[in-house]
């Protein structure tokens, strides 16, 4: 069976604005954490995330533009904008409708929606934006890629929580081996730091709330974890059927290889804690991989540093992997990123790509006390040399979705 290839990749996230400042930023352990600047947050109870730093949306798309759309649709162009030249596919009216957009979002402009209601109760419905629709729903940022890039083929969002990056790519995937399309840009974005993002995540007790010393965290399967710290970005990959990448003479940089997908079935936030579901997928991914346990090199974690998920994960790999799971690499790049909800998987795809592309993996940075619960090799505060031809990306988000990716170093 053909191979689907990546052959472009494109980022904007709190460690960078391009996929080798993000990824040089991974292998030396730097935070993207800091205090919140995007808004006041002095009546909350958190009062750091980790944002996109720098980040001008005039340099990807016109000023009167961006004032339309809402910033996970910003970031989501911006990126989609530096895969696509990353990959080098012309974009013509012949191919147009050979390409597809899949492009998620978990939560979509929840900034946007908070913004308009308080409009719409202090100053009336007179005052909301007429572009409020296109700027809160999820699937806005994949019909702006399109729009922009002028791609006639399939065009939509997948929304499964903190899934949504890895579901939408491997949707993107699946379609591509199925034959439908030749060629996809697909990942996700997402920007939640709003007061009403925080407020809300924070209420169901995800976050940390370690204002006084937030240089230490999220600090992700580490016994003193107290909860995850809000991200926002964008990653976009430019997916391709091998034949259609080899005509053209693209670069490929890896294989996506394979991808799984399971429902635990159990709680609306709560990961089931034998990690059974996450187990499954993971499995499903080497299967659809056609790789076995030996092959498998590294593992990018969900790795929230929530107390619950870091437990049902690392139960997830022992169920997946059982006696090998002890001698496989494990890092949580969340530990430097913060989690970007749906766009989380996407980022972590491109890690796992430069990965197998270096041989250098990256650390769980702010370990510092094994909790007997996760005794896993999760490669603390610093990185590693190591040669590997296949990686796993896992994403698992609230309502029990699971998604794995399975990345395999091009030959």
């Amino acid at each position: 069976m053909e191979k689907i290839v990546i052959t472009g990749m494109g980022t904007v996230n709190p460690l960078g604005l391009t996929v080798e400042e993000s990824w040089r930023n991974a292998i030396n352990g730097v935070s993207g954490v800091g205090p919140i600047t995007l808004f006041d947050s002095t009546s909350l109870n958190v009062h750091f995330a980790a944002e996109v730093k720098n980040f001008e949306p005039e340099k990807y798309m016109d000023a009167k533009e961006a004032r339309r759309r809402d910033r996970f649709e910003q970031l989501g162009v911006a990126a989609a904008k530096d895969a696509l030249a990353d990959s080098g596919l012309e974009l013509t009216e012949e191919n147009a409708g050979r390409i597809g957009v899949l492009v998620s979002s978990a939560i979509g402009g929840i900034k946007s929606l908070s913004d308009a209601v308080i409009t719409n109760h202090m100053e009336g419905p007179r005052r909301v934006s007429p572009f409020l629709i296109p700027m809160l729903m999820p699937n806005g940022a994949a019909g702006m890629i399109a729009i922009d890039n002028q791609i006639k083929g399939p065009c939509f969002s997948v929304a499964s929580a903190c899934a949504s990056g890895a579901d939408g790519i491997g949707a993107a995937f699946l379609m591509l081996k199925a034959g439908m399309i030749d060629a996809a840009v697909t990942g996700a974005t997402e920007m939640t730091i709003c007061s009403v993002g925080v407020a809300a995540f924070d209420r169901v007790g995800a976050m940390s709330r370690r204002n006084d010393d937030y240089s230490m965290t999220p600090q992700p399967f580490d016994k003193n974890r107290d909860g995850l710290v809000m991200g926002e970005g964008a990653a976009i990959l430019v997916l391709e059927r091998e034949a259609h990448a080899k005509k053209r003479g693209a670069n490929i940089l890896a294989e996506l290889a394979g991808y799984g997908a399971t429902a635990d079935a159990f709680h609306v936030t709560a990961p089931h804690e034998t990690g059974a579901g996450g187990a499954a997928a993971m499995r499903m991914a080497l299967e659809s991989a056609q790789a076995n346990d030996d092959e498998l090199g590294y593992i990018n974690a969900h790795g929230t540093g929530t107390p619950l998920n870091d437990q049902s994960e690392t139960r997830a790999i022992k169920a997946a992997f059982g006696e090998r799971a002890y001698h496989i690499p494990i890092s949580s790049t969340k530990s430097m990123t913060g989690h970007m909800m749906g766009a989380t998987g996407a980022l972590e795809a491109i890690f796992c790509v430069q990965a197998v592309r270096e041989g250098i993996l990256p650390p769980t940075i702010h370990y510092q006390t094994p909790d007997p619960e996760c005794d896993l090799d999760y490669i603390p505060n610093q990185a590693r040399e190591k040669k590997i031809t296949l990686a796993i990306s896992n994403a698992f988000g609230f309502g029990g979705h699971n998604a794995v990716l399975a990345i395999r170093k091009y030959s």
